[in-house]
């Protein structure tokens, strides 16, 4: 799935993606950046992510320009 950072706390690492499709809020899983590149999120930041059992974003990375939909790529 591909989204925006809606909020990020640094300090206890929680946060909200809105998602492209549907603009549906989903709150950061605890081990959402657990071996990411990303060590903090910024609002406006595009990202791709995974919903794990309980709806929460985890896996948050960087997409490539096939995976956010790039025309031309």
């Amino acid at each position: 799935m591909q989204g925006v950072i809606k909020a990020y706390d640094p300090g206890t690492g929680t946060g909200l993606i809105l998602r492209d499709t549907d603009l549906t809020e989903h709150e950061l899983a605890a081990d959402a950046l657990v071996g990411s590149i990303f060590r903090m999120l910024r609002p406006g930041q595009r990202v791709v992510f995974d919903l794990n059992d309980d709806g929460l974003a985890t896996h948050v990375r960087m997409g490539s320009e096939v995976d956010m939909g790039t025309p031309g790529f």
